[in-house]
């Protein structure tokens, strides 16, 4: 017999137990992609778990697939079938998650990146526009080393050593910086030295001084603290808008206050935004195209060659082969 919960009480109840042994990261992940399926199933008039059925989830799937690649969709189906499996478990629900079908994805890579001249002209109008905030400093962290927004924000100022140019990073959740593969994800990475530059004007005149509520000193603060994963996230996807930093638009002949009164005004809605993780694999992509060997990349970036080669080289064929070219002298 099947218990009676609404779906945004289980899904708090789920976060809850499933935070005991998940990253921050994850646990993101986890919220916003589930939010969707609870958004959709409201405007289907669904309010409790219990109402739920195969034919809900099918529903869902076709509704999203318009909208999502293949590996995207598929990720989002997978996070719901593990939890419609604890609902299940919890006696919330009855044989659904074994019914549910999985989209094909033949090729399981994204193909999402910030391309490199555009990363390289974003650099250039934060070094003109908004030289050592917040997020010109981030940026280029994470444009220069792949960095994960939890790794980038888990970042204390001695974690910084600008003389020997470079950082460390260290796993602590006890202090609610977690790094995505614990232990395995503690290292050094060497900064360029105008990385270091902009790190050090930034601490200089524009870092807030405080601490967090552990009484660490971070490096990347706001009035409140550490800043928080989702602050990061929406700056990076306003950032990477055409027209934050300029009144340039590609997608429309407007000038920036025409362009606030549309759907673009909304970073997420806008063509031209990415999230940070197109950072990363764009990162990975650039120190590859400049032909530094796979396991120094991996070391360096914190992911399997494995993982490296099947989900962040975005290299072409073509790319591969001049590379080799030049990398053989022919």
């Amino acid at each position: 017999m099947t218990r009676t919960m609404s779906l945004e009480d289980a899904l708090e109840r789920y976060l809850k137990e499933k935070k005991q042994n998940a990253s921050d990261s994850t646990l993101y992940n986890h919220s916003s992609q589930l939010r969707q399926f609870i958004k959709w199933a409201k405007g289907e008039g669904i309010e409790k778990v219990g109402e739920v059925d195969q034919w809900d989830v099918a529903d869902f799937r076709v509704a999203r697939q318009q909208d999502l690649k293949q590996v995207t969709l598929y990720n989002q189906m997978s996070m719901l079938r593990v939890f419609i499996k604890w609902c299940e478990s919890r006696g919330l629900l009855e044989g659904i998650s074994e019914n549910i079908i999985m989209p094909d994805v033949n090729d399981d890579s994204s193909d999402e990146m910030l391309p490199r001249e555009r990363g390289e002209k974003l650099l250039n109008e934060l070094q003109k526009y908004d030289y050592a905030s917040l997020q010109h400093v981030c940026f280029a962290l994470m444009w220069t080393t792949g960095m994960r927004v939890g790794a980038t924000l888990s970042l204390d100022l001695k974690d910084y050593h600008s003389d020997e140019k470079y950082i460390e990073l260290h796993h602590r959740p006890d202090t609610d910086t977690p790094l995505k593969n614990g232990p395995a994800s503690e290292r050094h990475i060497n900064l360029h030295e105008w990385v270091c530059t902009t790190i050090d004007d930034y601490i200089a005149a524009r870092r807030v001084q405080g601490t967090d509520d552990y009484g660490r000193r971070p490096l990347f603060t706001t009035k409140h603290g550490r800043v928080h994963q989702n602050t990061l996230r929406k700056r990076i996807r306003s950032l990477t808008r055409p027209c934050e930093l300029t009144n340039d638009c590609p997608y429309d002949d407007r000038d920036i206050a025409t362009c606030e009164a549309t759907e673009y005004s909304k970073a997420a809605q806008c063509p031209g935004s990415v999230s940070p993780h197109p950072l990363r694999r764009s990162a990975i992509t650039n120190y590859l195209n400049e032909g530094h060997p796979k396991r120094l990349v991996s070391d360096r970036m914190d992911v399997s060659v494995e993982v490296l080669e099947n989900h962040y080289d975005a290299r072409s064929k073509d790319e591969k082969r001049e590379l080799r070219r030049e990398m053989f002298d022919m």
